[in-house]
């Protein structure tokens, strides 16, 4: 498969007959993008992988559908089938776990209520089955569509969002932050784009909500010591390695989701909505520049981390082994946490002064 086009890769997986020829193509792209990853740009290689991951799971929901639909006939309401985390904000490694909801059109009809709450369970049981054989293990917070919490009518996600902005304790600023990554993946967009513009409109109405969000968002503090040092892993098997996802990655998407909540922007990847913060004039061309030269490097190196696979799924605790440090690599990290230090604060800065026009 080596050197195929995106556009091949795709024809190829639309073209799969099963989940079992879905995995076998997967594996393939698997040891395909790994090569390319070291001679590519990173934010180029980032957006491909992210097409064809949405090739996959898109491919196993139809996949999933029509079986669902040979057993209890076709769907009895609209649906969207979404992910959140990194897939929502097209930014999957090759390892990403599932993190996803389903959201059903609701029906004045009773009797269509009761057998869509049953056929969407079905369908979330049958999705995330094919998901798991493609390798893609069950979010460990079970934000999934498997859970009632995240399969729901669109009023009953519509009551969840104003339950949570108006009761904005930690938990429930967790859960907004989750949706404000929302993106669809399959099914009717109507669904998804009516609740982030709920969720758009509180937000501009009520800038306190921001002061909320940021405590959430600066929870994970950069990788860096105050003397510039590299903050690694002082035990276990990844002791004298660096948490790249939760010390560089984490830290730099949050602040830019923020950011992108306060200026309006629906974009979800966070190439995306720096861009669109520097070209609506939000934040200088300089800065924002700085911002995706750091996310290009959190994405590679985040890539680059040793993963495993467990119960046939790809899993990786998103640490970059102590071996992995070179003098080259140590040096690009360093640059991207001085700059990730530097968002937080800018992020502080902007909301405290939104908060005050407020």
């Amino acid at each position: 498969m080596e050197h195929l086009s995106l556009e091949m890769i795709r024809q190829q997986i639309d073209q799969a007959e099963g989940v079992l020829q879905l995995r076998q193509l997967r594996n393939q792209l698997h040891e395909e993008f790994e090569q390319r990853l070291l001679l590519s740009h990173s934010l180029d290689w980032n957006r491909e992988l992210n097409l064809v991951h949405d090739s996959l799971i898109s491919k196993a929901i139809a996949l999933a559908q029509a079986d669902v639909s040979l057993q209890l006939g076709e769907p009895p309401v609209a649906y969207a089938f979404v992910m959140f985390g990194s897939g929502g904000r097209s930014e999957q490694t090759l390892w990403s776990d599932q993190d996803n909801g389903l959201i059903y059109d609701d029906s004045s009809d009773e009797l269509v209520s009761k057998n869509a709450e049953g056929y969407f369970r079905v369908l979330a049981e049958r999705i995330s089955g094919m998901l798991m054989q493609l390798g893609y293990p069950p979010c460990t917070g079970e934000v999934t569509s498997t859970n009632d919490k995240w399969r729901n009518t669109w009023s009953g996600y519509r009551t969840m969002l104003y339950e949570w902005l108006k009761d904005p304790n930690w938990e429930h600023v967790r859960y907004l932050l989750i949706l404000g990554d929302m993106r669809l993946a399959y099914g009717e967009a109507s669904l998804v784009n009516r609740l982030m513009d709920e969720l758009m409109d509180y937000v501009a109405k009520h800038p306190i909500m921001l002061e909320h969000m940021l405590h959430n968002t600066l929870h994970h503090k950069v990788s860096l010591g105050l003397f510039g040092q590299l903050i690694k892993e002082r035990y276990g098997e990844d002791a004298g390695g660096v948490d790249i996802k939760y010390g560089a990655y984490i830290p730099i998407v949050n602040g830019i989701r923020l950011l992108a909540i306060e200026a309006g922007i629906k974009q979800t990847s966070t190439e995306a909505r720096i861009i669109q913060l520097m070209d609506t004039g939000f934040v200088e061309e300089e800065i924002a520049q700085d911002w995706l030269e750091a996310l290009a490097i959190a994405l590679k190196l985040r890539s680059l981390t040793p993963f495993q696979m467990e119960d046939d799924q790809f899993t990786s605790r998103g640490k970059l082994a102590a071996e992995g440090l070179t003098k080259e690599r140590t040096n690009e990290l360093k640059l991207c946490l001085r700059i990730g230090n530097d968002l937080q604060k800018y992020v502080k800065k902007m909301v405290s002064k939104e908060i005050e026009k407020g």
